[in-house]
């Protein structure tokens, strides 16, 4: 361990919990922290990196004339005789820099592809440790190789971290062939995988695995581990047991370096809710108990029993509301925890969460006779995941399924505190600079924007705001009637799979074929949003469903302007409109983009409330561009304070569980 934190060049000590590599929770006051985000800010906007990098990829680039003349015997030689000096001097920067000139040709033999100067230039930025900004379509997948290969020939454990197992197993495949050029082993971990499969998996050179995979193996780690917490009591265990290996068992071997790829959703758009790893507990009587709370609860009055805050989803029950549900309780003769105040207010409140505030076909969709969450800012379902507290069961029982048995807590962590376990951690994003501060305050990564291949003629077309939601999906349909009569394609954004569904059945009524890709439809998304370039398509996506894959122009579709996207609600974070927006005009393609939007779009409401009712009474256009700045502002502040929420509760329940063991 003390040989890899040497390659590493970090100062911070190994927690010593687990027998593998991983750095101990930084310790910082809220000065600290406020002074990194200001200078995270700050820092992103200078351009001395971007500089050095500029001269750093250009140099690498010159080496390659070089190596072009060498077979791929020769190259593969020379490469592996590098590897003897990056393990003995990682800071040497000539050796590094031949290093990464080698990967590029050997990317170009194996994969007909070169890296451009950008390509390289992100590149060594994720080498370094930062977080890397690159536009829609500019070649994240390519950019990691160069990053990986040299950190796993320099002796690192690699982890290149993606958002779901399709683009894990894709990526790994489309880059096999270089890493097999320099004999780098590479495993894929998917959901299914049994234990033995993941621990071999991790034991490659090079491992691409989800972010929940990764989370939910280190947890398991971190349960099995809890019988041995010292490093003596593990040494007399393995001895015991006939075992020396002082990792045998578990899956990880260490978190040395990470590449997270679409790393503004895992940092900032799924790290509101902490991972929990849990066992299913069975409960006989839970199916009647949620019965009960819901039929109570459809009985309460909105106001008089109840407060809805519909932008923190939170329910409060009145006095009048208590004093009416005890009375109900009593009156009924209800048993068990309808005597409890406390356990019967709750279980009222997750009643009313289920019949007010989510939604099927927003929040979830019923799938296999299950309920499937829907991550509202993927579109995509988020498999074996459940709302804790009941009310996973609650909506269960509201949909009228079989009830599963309540989760009982084995670990729980944030990728807040996860991520910041990595000696080094890097990553890519499309959307990254506003959240410059952020990732060096919680992740300690400065970010660097990467500037485009070349440059972009993407045109954005302004915004429509309609009245009701009637108008909008009428609106679009005719919108979308235009511009198919040319051949060029469109996408169409949605928020919802409900959402989405209305959109097609607008285009149905006008005989407009289009493809509708969901939440229902994970394995086969990115082939489908592959061939919205082109000539003539019509594609119907919620949110940035199909993210991480490249839509292509087709032959003649250029001439035509290129693909065309529309916007049809605006997110909650302006970055999501963002990547949405940046589909179109990739690779200094043409594109096209513009919004049609509606005054009863759920943002408007929720978060910008008196400019919503000022604009019911009022002419619409001068108020749109305010009430969505507002809005946006309002949410993306809420959805930050969360975010700081969750660590700061991580910090407290390491402190409060610092007697008997950390609850991970």
């Amino acid at each position: 361990m003390p040989e890899v934190q040497g390659i590493l060049g970090f100062g911070r000590l190994a927690r010593g919990v687990a027998p593998y590599l991983e750095l101990a929770d930084p310790v910082s006051n809220a000065f600290d922290r406020w002074l990194e985000r200001r200078l995270g800010a700050v820092m992103a906007r200078l351009p001395l990196t971007r500089t050095r990098l500029a001269r750093r990829a250009a140099g690498i680039i010159a080496q390659g004339a070089a190596l072009s003349h060498l077979d791929d015997a020769a190259l593969r030689t020379r490469a592996l005789a590098l590897r003897g000096r990056l393990l003995a001097r990682p800071s040497d920067a000539a050796t590094r820099d031949l290093a990464f000139a080698m990967v590029r040709e050997a990317t170009g033999r194996c994969l007909g592809k070169l890296h451009y100067k950008v390509q390289i230039m992100g590149a060594l930025a994720l080498y370094e440790g930062r977080m890397v900004e690159m536009a829609t379509g500019e070649g994240k997948t390519l950019t990691a190789a160069p990053a990986a290969v040299v950190a796993a020939l320099s002796g690192l454990p690699v982890h290149v971290v993606t958002v779901n197992d399709y683009l894990a197993a894709r990526d790994a495949e489309e880059l096999r062939p270089v890493f097999d050029f320099f004999g780098l082993s590479v495993g894929v971990i998917d959901s299914d995988m049994d234990p033995a499969a993941r621990i071999a998996a991790y034991r490659c050179d090079i491992t691409y695995v989800s972010n929940k995979n990764l989370t939910f193996d280190y947890l398991r780690d971190r349960v099995g581990l809890r019988q041995a917490r010292g490093q003596g009591r593990r040494q007399v265990r393995a001895l015991i047991e006939g075992n020396a290996a002082p990792g045998a068992g578990l899956m990880l071997r260490g978190l040395a370096f990470a590449i997270v790829d679409e790393a503004d959703s895992v940092f900032v758009d799924e790290a509101r809710t902490p991972l929990i790893l849990s066992a299913t507990a069975d409960d006989a009587e839970a199916a009647a108990l949620y019965a009960t709370a819901l039929r109570l609860a459809r009985g309460l009055e909105r106001r008089r029993d109840f407060t809805l805050d519909a932008m923190l989803r939170n329910i409060t029950l009145t006095e009048a509301g208590k004093a009416r549900l005890t009375e109900a309780a009593e009156a009924e003769g209800l048993p068990g925890l309808w005597r409890i105040r406390r356990a019967r207010e709750e279980l009222a409140r997750q009643a009313l969460s289920a019949l007010w505030l989510f939604e099927a076909g927003r929040d979830y969709v019923v799938q296999d006779g299950k309920v499937q969450i829907v991550d509202e800012f993927t579109g995509r379902i988020m498999a074996d995941r459940s709302w804790q507290g009941g009310l996973h069961q609650m909506i269960e029982a509201r949909e009228g399924l079989e009830v599963t048995g309540r989760k009982e807590t084995l670990a729980r962590i944030t990728y807040q505190r996860f991520f910041r376990r990595y000696a080094r951690l890097s990553g890519m994003t499309g959307t990254g600079m506003e959240l410059a501060g952020e990732f060096r305050e919680v992740f300690g990564l400065p970010t660097l924007r990467i500037p485009t291949h070349r440059r972009s003629q993407r045109r954005h077309l302004g915004t429509r705001m309609l009245r009701t939601e009637a108008e909008k999906w009428e609106a679009v349909a005719v919108r979308v009637a235009e511009v198919h009569a040319t051949g060029q394609p469109v996408l169409i954004g949605t928020r919802s799979v409900e959402a989405s569904e209305r959109a097609a059945a607008a285009l149905a009524e006008r005989g407009l074929p289009a493809v509708v890709l969901n939440a229902t439809q994970d394995a086969e998304e990115a082939a489908i949003v592959a061939r919205a370039g082109t000539l003539g398509a019509v594609t119907v996506a919620t949110n940035i469903a199909g993210r991480g894959t490249d839509i292509r122009l087709s032959e003649g579709v250029a001439g035509l302007g290129g693909l065309h996207v529309i916007l049809t609600e605006f997110h909650e974070s302006s970055r999501i409109d963002r990547q949405l927006y940046g589909r179109a005009g990739r690779q200094g393609d043409p594109g096209s983009t513009e919004a049609i939007v509606c005054l009863e779009d759920e943002l408007f409401a929720r978060f910008a409330p008196l400019l919503h009712a000022l604009a019911c009474r009022a002419p619409l256009r001068p108020l749109c561009a305010l009430m969505r700045r507002q809005a946006q502002a309002r949410a993306e502040a809420e959805h930050a304070t969360t975010r700081a929420e969750q660590t700061r509760a991580d910090r407290d329940s390491e402190r409060a569980l610092a007697f008997t063991g950390p609850l991970e």
